[in-house]
């Protein structure tokens, strides 16, 4: 079964972030579908600088113990500079590595040095072959257990695109890949000072994705996303997810059975 890592966009508060974390584990639970709780403590790159960046490492350390606590379950944050990577190893069994920096050397040597699993995005700005070099990075630092997640390629003003042959690109790096299937209908500063995006279109590029070899899909989600404070435009509803996730798992069902063929 493909793996799920999902969650909010960023921590609004505890108390959401616990009532997502219950429900996802349920939905999964019932679904049999692995699953990592995932949300952001800070934003550090939101479009405009009022956009809503998070409670911060400290209180987002405790918060995301919480989860784990409480739920048992798996967590996934991002980090945005060096001296995050230690303590965010604390509390997160992945540490991922935001699209923008992904070739920061000093902040993937650090993520490795970590031992934690490392999803390295890909950035909106790199053809799928020139991850090597960051996978390379965190590889030659120490640590083998590495994923890379494709999130969309720049295409023009304000779009990004999926190329559906870059994932079998980066499948060939023998590491999972991981598509991240919300930050792919992002619209990235499309609203002007934030980012826009169409959450209609995240369940085909997610059932494209399964049918093409992935190892897991990434999607945020919100019990409210048109009230989110970051990323609501691409975040899919909270209470659509189960739906959602019983199609894309007959997807996978269905390609597991003709490659079995």
């Amino acid at each position: 079964m493909f793996q799920l890592i999902a969650g909010p966009c960023v921590i609004e508060s505890e108390e959401m972030v616990l009532s997502i974390a219950k429900e996802m584990k349920k939905i999964t639970d019932e679904l049999g579908i692995p699953y990592t709780f995932k949300a952001s403590f800070d934003k550090a790159n939101r479009t405009s600088i009022n956009g809503f960046r998070g409670p911060g490492i400290e209180e987002g350390i405790k918060i995301l113990q919480k989860v784990k606590d409480i739920y048992g379950l798996p967590i996934c944050t991002d980090i945005h500079e060096p001296w995050q990577a230690e303590k965010v190893a604390k509390v997160a069994d992945i540490i991922q590595i935001p699209a923008f920096l992904c070739r920061q050397t000093d902040l993937l040597v650090a993520a490795a040095k970590t031992g934690k699993c490392i999803n390295i995005k890909k950035a909106q700005f790199l053809a799928p072959w020139d991850m090597k070099n960051c996978l390379d990075k965190v590889k030659e630092s120490g640590n083998d257990n590495v994923m890379l997640c494709e999130r969309g390629t720049s295409f023009g003003y304000n779009t990004l695109v999926v190329d559906m042959t870059g994932l079998r690109v980066m499948k060939d790096f023998g590491v999972p890949v991981i598509f991240d299937a919300t930050h792919s209908v992002q619209k990235p500063g499309g609203n002007g000072t934030s980012t826009g995006g169409n959450r209609k279109y995240v369940e085909y590029l997610a059932k494209a994705a399964i049918s093409v070899g992935v190892d897991g899909l990434f999607m945020e989600t919100h019990p409210d996303p048109d009230s989110a404070k970051s990323d609501g435009p691409n975040m899919v509803l909270l209470e659509e997810m189960k739906e959602l996730l019983i199609k894309l798992k007959k997807v996978y069902e269905a390609v597991q059975y003709i490659d079995r063929e």
